[in-house]
């Protein structure tokens, strides 16, 4: 998409909107998007920090050589050159000026900048090195944690804001962790040592240069809680542009057919204007360090060259210890500096942190506890006793399903849409934890159970299949990674999808798209077939699963069901009538209740709700 329209907005204009979004959020705010509202965390900090802890061996030694060599360079290079003006050029004892003595410390002092570039390299290549490793172990966390929240959690986020948790607010910590965090220690050093050294030279006038240091800490303690909660607004701004770039992409197609391009480009233009203004009074506030150092510095100065001038004329000091002594203060606003800069980096890595350690400290709302047991190999009895679920506090989506399944049985779910039918079948793959009642398999409370040893005994085919990037064997064997060439082939077969696996160009190894593009929505299914029934689970669950495959391959994959279904519990979900009339039950759901349970004969001759919803279909066939 392009964004001309914003690059000429001007800043008012984008202040305008800004502010608009602020009266009027609800189309652009997300639920997890909002500003944490907390002081400077140093806790959360030295939590960051601990990442570097693994670290620590490498860290240590040659850090802590690396760092002595620089400040000692730094520090010893403007006295060496003091000492060169009072000694070797204009001896204030009355001797004649040493040539021999300033060669000597000229070829001091350029050894000691060859050393320190040396070691300043090094560094830099050393950090870089560690610094990508602990981002590498962040973003490693971060995205193993997500994997283990429940559904719940991603029923109130956009895939975009996830997504921009583990890209832009991890990538935005590695200025950190590469370079500042150890400049911080190396700028901490200098300062000590040249305060040090400007107390040695001469009290008053190292007091009178650093009168203005306290105003300066002042001035910026005020303005750092500001900068920190406007970088957090930056990240919450993107990340609602990363939410939007993602619906916008996946539902292309339904904005080309509605012809809604403009529409959606004005809206992508609002929140990108929205973004820039965001970020530009962001770097605003963070660019006033620099001039309060700057001014600060120029008031030191003139202090040291005033009141300097003043102790030289009265013998207090030589030309050799002001020379030094505006070395020493020049080099003590560098620091200054780098730490004002450093500090806004933390503000921005502290935005950052927030959100990434918001999701990190996220607890799934289905979780396993320390007594939970290993399901063992189960029959497929399946028991649900008093079953309420609300998706929201108030709202039940299902009240007081009761009903037994043995080993084995096949039981359709039928009703109309929103009856609960999908409920049911997640909360026996406890993708959802009841609000009320217990879901047992083979008398098991699967709350108490490990996740895994339940989920890998389920094999759930959807109606809206996900097809990964990778070849079609591989999307197959991802319901057992172990299986051989010859059994994803075998489970494809049974399917029968090999037939048009074998007509595509490399077959089963083509390589497919994201989400299978370049596949028919049939083609889709069939695999995620092969993929549950290669799994071998006992209990499988069908829901929709045939929605998308035309009539003669349905009947086809009815028959091999008979074969593959049998031994295995199993629940299918399908507004195709026609393919659970011989499910052993059939349980008809109405507004979250069960309304009738049956086969398909006994509820035919009942003619209650299960027939009347037969009869609808056959009339409009």
């Amino acid at each position: 998409m392009r964004t001309t329209t914003a690059a000429s907005t001007s800043q008012h204009e984008s202040e305008a909107i800004a502010r608009e979004a602020q009266k009027n959020p609800s189309r652009f705010v997300y639920p997890d998007d909002e500003l944490i509202e907390k002081p400077f965390n140093w806790a959360q900090m030295r939590r960051l920090f601990a990442y570097m802890r693994p670290y620590k061996r490498q860290l240590l030694p040659a850090l802590i050589v690396l760092i002595i060599v620089d400040t000692l360079t730094k520090l010893s290079i403007p006295f060496l050159i003091s000492y060169a003006i009072d000694s070797a050029i204009a001896p204030s004892n009355g001797m004649d000026p040493s040539l021999r003595m300033l060669y000597i410390v000229a070829g001091t002092v350029l050894g000691l900048y060859i050393v320190q570039w040396a070691a300043n390299t090094y560094r830099i290549k050393f950090m870089s090195m560690i610094g990508q490793r602990i981002i590498y172990d962040l973003r490693a966390d971060l995205f193993k944690h997500i994997q283990t929240l429940s559904f719940r959690f991603y029923d109130k986020r956009p895939a975009g804001s996830v997504l921009v948790r583990i890209t832009n607010d991890v990538n935005s910590l590695q200025d950190l962790f590469t370079n500042g965090a150890i400049n911080v220690l190396v700028d901490l050093l200098q300062l000590a040592g040249i305060v040090i050294i400007l107390m040695f030279l001469n009290v008053k006038l190292a007091i009178a240069v650093m009168i203005t240091v306290p105003i300066m800490f002042v001035v910026s303690t005020r303005l750092r809680r500001h900068i920190r909660m406007a970088w957090q607004d930056v990240r919450i701004k993107q990340s609602r542009i990363n939410s939007h770039l993602n619906e916008a992409i996946q539902g292309m197609r339904v904005t080309q057919a509605y012809a809604q391009e403009q529409e959606n480009m004005k809206f992508f233009d609002k929140m990108n204007r929205i973004n820039k203004a965001s970020f530009d009074r962001a770097s605003m506030m963070n660019q006033t360090f620099s001039p309060i150092i700057e001014v600060t510095s120029a008031i030191g100065g003139f202090i040291l060259f005033w009141y300097g001038s003043h102790l030289i004329q009265v013998g207090a000091i030589t030309v050799g210890i002001l020379f030094a002594f505006a070395q020493y203060v020049g080099n003590f606003w560098e620091p200054i500096n780098r730490l004002g800069t450093m500090y806004s980096q933390m503000l921005i890595a502290m935005a950052s942190s927030e959100r990434i350690f918001e999701f990190m400290d996220e607890k799934p709302n289905v979780d396993e506890n320390k007594e939970s047991k290993q399901l063992p190999v189960v029959k497929g009895d399946i028991q649900l006793d008093n079953v309420v679920f609300e998706y929201e506090a108030g709202r039940p989506a299902i009240r007081n399903i009761s009903f037994d399944v043995e080993a084995g049985q096949s039981i359709a779910l039928v009703g109309h849409t929103g009856s609960g039918k999908t409920t049911i079948i997640s909360l026996i793959s406890r993708f959802y934890d009841p609000t009320e009642g217990r879901v047992l398999v083979d008398g098991h409370d699967i709350r108490e159970v490990q996740l895994n040893s339940l989920r890998t005994q389920i094999g759930i085919v959807m109606q809206d299949t996900f097809i990964f990037s990778g070849t079609i064997r591989d999307n197959i064997r991802f319901g057992r990674l172990d299986a051989t060439d010859e059994e994803v082939e075998a489970a494809a077969r049974s399917v029968h999808a090999h037939e048009f696996i074998e007509k595509l160009p490399m077959g089963y190894d083509t390589e497919v798209q994201e989400r299978g593009s370049a596949l028919s929505m049939g083609q889709r299914q069939l695999l995620s077939f092969a993929r549950a029934l290669l799994a071998d689970p006992r209990i499988l669950i069908l829901d929709e699963a045939t929605a998308s495959i035309d009539t003669d391959t349905e009947i086809k994959i009815q028959h091999a069901l008979k074969t593959l279904l049998k031994g295995r519990t199993s629940f299918i979900i399908a507004h195709r009538l026609s393919t659970i009339r011989d499910c052993d039950r059939i349980i008809v759901l109405n507004q979250g209740v069960i309304q009738e349970q049956g086969s398909h004969d006994q509820l035919m001759d009942k003619q209650g709700t299960y027939y009347g919803l037969v009869a609808a279909q056959f009339k409009y066939m």
